[in-house]
């Protein structure tokens, strides 16, 4: 299934809506875009205490320039983000109240090579200021897992999992 049929740029899709030459623009197909994962923006309420609990868990802190306004921080791969809550809803056009005490629907994962690097790993998030949410223990599927919470309870799996490398560059790597 191709999801990009009648893909048109936004500004010719303001065109559609107007009733310009409708017929012509659809006609012609605009290349698909390359997907890019690239980063992950978490909403924080204490940027200085995010910016320092990311730092402290390893992750080089890139773009400094951009002060507390917000941060990234280089994992290897895609980048995280942290920006403000408030400002983060508000720029989604999403409220930003009431917080969410429940799970949001989503997961950072810290894939490991052993178990012992999933035990190591979640001892020294906790040792950085993270809550545990679950001990490691041996998964269904032969795994191996825990969940820590970031100060903004953002959840983190720390896995090793059958099939899975991580490689020395610090990605996953799976096989076809």
């Amino acid at each position: 299934m191709d999801c990009f049929v009648a893909y048109a740029p936004l500004h010719k899709r303001f065109a559609f809506v107007a009733g310009n030459d409708v017929e012509n623009s659809m006609s012609q197909k605009s290349p698909k875009p390359t997907p890019r994962f690239t980063v992950i923006t978490l909403g924080v309420s204490d940027m200085r205490a995010s910016i320092a609990f990311y730092g402290a868990l390893g992750f080089a802190r890139k773009m400094h320039a951009t002060g507390e306004a917000v941060a990234f921080f280089d994992t290897g791969g895609t980048l995280i983000a942290l920006f403000p809550w408030d400002q983060l809803a508000s720029d989604v056009t999403l409220p930003d109240q009431p917080r969410p005490k429940t799970f949001r629907g989503s997961t950072l994962a810290w894939n490991c090579s052993s178990t012992e690097e999933v035990d190591t790993v979640l001892d020294f998030a906790i040792s950085c200021g993270a809550s545990l949410l679950k001990p490691a223990h041996k998964t269904d599927y032969g795994g191996y897992s825990g969940y820590f919470g970031d100060p903004d309870g953002h959840p983190w799996e720390v896995v090793v999992a059958p099939g899975i490398e991580v490689g020395d560059d610090r990605r996953v790597h799976l096989p076809d």
